[in-house]
């Protein structure tokens, strides 16, 4: 990736205040890019929004993915080079309890995104590059032990994983009918989906999730509560999807319709790793915790196991993972150590982001 391509350059970002969107922003922002964030107030209390003062860097506007006229109006003044839609609800559990709340913002609100930019584009805006963002979930997951590729089937158990399944098919639609790679020199825009595994990271606050829950436990020196620990997950630090998706977006704006398609950017297989495993490695990190405990309750079904091929990534893009887990837990630890220790966390976030950068293999 050229840090220098996104100098000036104008980016639309849905979903801008919550834990992905923050890092995204911040990265953006510290290229020289010029960020308009369009999403609802920050979903947890703390965030990694307020606590790196984002909204310092970009011009935020708070508004609902499903309010489709106010989106295309703000994404048409935005007047946007490239789009990245990370607006969702991203929980599993919560779609259980929600699950029309889910479909009405992950489905309808990509279908509200993509209508948005049909309308910026018919009204002589310039958008180049387009990027939905999915999940690792939207795969028929059939607890195999190989890692699902970008054509494999679609599906989902849960409203959540189910959701991003419809949110795939959507923008294929949309890709087909509207952005075909036959009409690109007439409507120049380029539409790629993008899946990611189990995201972790510094700034992560959601609930019922597994790092948010450690270091809750940690910082209130409890036991950790845990739901599934034999359950495998393809884990990666938050940066290493957010440079699959900034690279994915200059080739989308430079190459065009050549890379509008379906993109996992997960870790290696080594690094799908269960949940207990995790949660031990990061006790030890920490050091001086009691452990966890199983929760026995009954819960709803979630993925056993769940691993992404990244293959075409690598092999087309040039892309790869830079950290382990081992070294993406150490980060989780000192963001958090500083977090809680008072330290500013622009600050830490900018160091973080300067070593992932220059990460010698």
């Amino acid at each position: 990736m050229d840090p220098t391509f996104w100098t000036s350059k104008k980016v639309f970002v849905t979903g801008h205040t919550g834990f992905k969107g923050s890092w995204l922003c911040l990265w953006l922002a510290s290229m020289g890019a010029e960020v308009t964030g369009y999403a609802l107030l920050p979903p947890t209390t703390p965030s990694l929004y307020k606590l790196a003062q984002i909204d310092s860097m970009v011009r935020s506007v708070n508004a609902d993915i499903r309010d489709k006229d106010l989106l295309a109006r703000t994404l048409t003044d935005a007047d946007p080079d490239i789009v990245i839609h990370m607006a969702a609800q991203s929980l599993v559990r919560a779609s259980y309890d929600a699950p029309a709340l889910t479909f009405e913002t992950n489905v309808m609100g990509t279908v509200n995104l993509l209508e948005a930019v049909k309308y910026a584009v018919t009204s002589g805006k310039k958008i180049k590059a387009v990027i939905n963002v999915t999940s690792d979930k939207c795969y028929e997951n059939k607890e195999s032990i190989y890692g699902y590729r970008e054509n494999d089937a679609l599906g989902g158990k849960d409203p959540y994983s189910n959701s991003k399944a419809c949110s795939e098919l959507v923008t294929a639609s949309y890709r087909n009918s509207f952005f075909h790679s036959d009409n690109y020199l007439h409507h120049g825009v380029a539409l790629a989906t993008v899946r990611a595994g189990n995201v972790i990271g510094g700034g992560d606050w959601a609930y019922e999730r597994l790092i948010p829950d450690c270091i809750r436990a940690f910082l209130k020196e409890d036991v950790i509560n845990i739901r599934n620990p034999h359950a495998v997950r393809p884990w990666q630090h938050v940066l290493e999807p957010l440079s699959g998706y900034l690279l994915l977006a200059q080739y989308l704006y430079e190459a065009g319709p050549s890379y509008a398609e379906g993109w996992n950017f997960g870790p290696e297989d080594e690094d799908a790793k269960s949940v207990r495993w995790v949660v031990d490695a990061l006790c030890r990190k920490w050091g001086g915790i009691a452990g966890c405990k199983i929760d026995s309750n009954n819960h709803p079904h979630e993925a056993h196991l769940l691993k992404l091929d990244c293959t075409k990534a690598k092999m087309r893009l040039g892309w790869k993972p830079r950290w382990k887990l081992g070294q993406a837990l150490d980060k989780v630890v000192e963001w958090s150590k500083a977090y809680k220790s008072g330290e500013d966390i622009r600050t830490v976030c900018l160091r973080q982001l300067n070593e992932f950068l220059f990460t010698v293999d």
